[in-house]
């Protein structure tokens, strides 16, 4: 057993969990994402962007199920000194004086001191937060500098966690920074987590996310996610067992990503790149979920998903549902009801709006009927040959409709790298009318199915 501090200033008794997973740095581009679009278009090229008005499109009750009561009790009264410091939160009436006492007693563990772990220790150590944990094994390394923003050349060589602890010690020497030079297993992980009130995962590979995950369910604490790859981001609030008093519908990584990925699926951000200033956008939004959780303020991305777009400077939010929600259920894609002036109907992505690649195979081999394909791919994934016909469409053109009027008529397969891109877009296509289908698994299992015939 191990003792933590999940929820305000209560300490609880759980088991520990065991288990060890998202991409490399965690791109939507996952498997049966369990997820609801909740955007509506904002009048830009590329994905829509998600208005306020759009997230009451999700009903009161969704809204209802993202606040959260404060995690953390209030600390001692500030000192004249924290005062001046923190003004500026002081001023904001959602945190206060007593908001500020809550991040000053909080503790906070960072999974990773890398290109989001930066960006989140830097904002929450300034906003006063009282322990800081840094959990990373790395070395510094030249590579890092693009984008990993509190190591400088003079660290190259350093343990990240203590060029991190340096680093925030000359931003807010208050804070107390434990580092855990150490990679997250299945022996440490309860009891490194266990003494935070709130885990932030900014890890950079499968196994140290399901990890993460499954120990924060096994204890009892809400987690932060962020992911980048590219150009693109995601971030989330997950609570897998939450307490009663919170009143919340668990939600996990596993509601989103419930198959963990194969080794020859992780992109790395040597292999696939990223923009080092994305970095600071996800962290920042990291932190902002961070602030709100310690002090109960506002509404959170808990049971959400926001995807962001810097390419195109466009963002939207996906509404989630736990396993447990959806038992009855075939899938876990939903949309929300939509607004009163909306006319697209309401639409259910089910099984049967699905196909396999030996369906998909037999599909294409018969002479009448025969599909329209449809790759959505970016261009750097198509290292696996294109299916034999594919049109080349983009996510975005198919979200906004343009590429729309050009599609052939017929029934349509959609297909990405590994099925979950393509599953957005399938859910887009009907919903305006257009039969499609998304092809499971994707490029890759394709792929597989081909091979395997191959060497059989």
């Amino acid at each position: 057993m191990v003792r933590c501090r999940s929820t305000v200033g209560r300490t609880s008794e759980r088991g520990c969990g065991t288990y060890v997973p998202w991409c490399q740095h965690g791109n939507i581009e996952a498997r049966s994402v369990t997820a609801a679009i909740t955007g509506h278009e904002a009048g830009s090229d590329g994905i829509p962007m998600q208005h306020s008005e759009g997230m009451r499109a999700m009903g009161a009750e969704a809204g209802a199920r993202s606040g959260v009561r404060a995690l953390v009790e209030p600390g001692p009264e500030l000192t004249a000194a924290q005062r001046a410091r923190y003004v500026r939160h002081l001023h904001l009436s959602e945190i206060g004086e007593v908001g500020q006492r809550r991040l000053c007693n909080a503790r906070v563990a960072v999974v990773g001191a890398g290109g989001l772990g930066s960006p989140v220790l830097a904002y929450l150590a300034a906003a006063g937060v009282g322990t800081l944990g840094v959990i990373d094994d790395d070395a510094v390394d030249v590579s890092n500098l693009q984008r990993q923003v509190l190591h400088g050349e003079h660290d190259l060589g350093r343990l990240k966690v203590e060029s991190a602890r340096q680093a925030l010690a000359g931003i807010n020497s208050d804070v107390e920074v434990i580092a855990h030079p150490a990679r997250l297993t299945v022996s440490n992980a309860a009891q490194i987590l266990g003494t935070y009130d709130l885990v932030i995962d900014g890890s950079d590979n499968y196994a140290t996310r399901y990890l993460v995950n499954d120990t924060c369910v096994a204890l009892g604490l809400p987690e932060v996610w962020g992911s980048i790859e590219k150009f693109y981001g995601q971030v989330a609030v997950f609570w897998g067992s939450p307490p009663p008093e919170q009143a919340l519908d668990p939600v996990q990584l596993r509601d989103l990503f419930p198959r963990v990925p194969s080794a020859d699926e992780e992109l790395s951000c040597t292999a696939g790149g990223v923009l080092g200033a994305l970095c600071g956008h996800v962290g920042s939004v990291m932190a902002v979920e961070a602030v709100k959780l310690v002090v109960g303020a506002g509404t959170t991305l808990l049971g959400k998903v926001m995807m962001i777009d810097d390419l195109h400077a466009t963002q939207r939010v996906i509404a989630l549902r736990s396993a447990s929600s959806r038992a009855d259920e075939e899938t876990g894609l939903q949309t929300p009801a939509p607004e009163p002036h909306a006319s697209a109907p309401d639409a259910h992505l089910h099984s049967s709006d699905r196909i396999t690649a030996p369906a998909l195979a037999r599909a294409l081999g018969a002479s009448a009927d025969t599909p329209i394909l449809i790759d959505i791919r970016f261009a750097s994934e198509r290292v696996l040959d294109a299916l034999p016909g594919a049109i080349d469409l983009s996510l975005d053109s198919i979200m906004d409709g343009s590429a729309l009027a050009s599609l052939p008529a017929g029934d349509v397969v959609v297909y990405c790298h590994s099925g979950v891109r393509s599953t957005v877009a399938a859910l887009a296509l009907e919903r305006a009318g257009i039969s499609a289908r998304s092809l499971t698994g994707g490029a890759v299992a394709w792929h597989e199915l081909v091979d395997s015939h191959a060497h059989g």
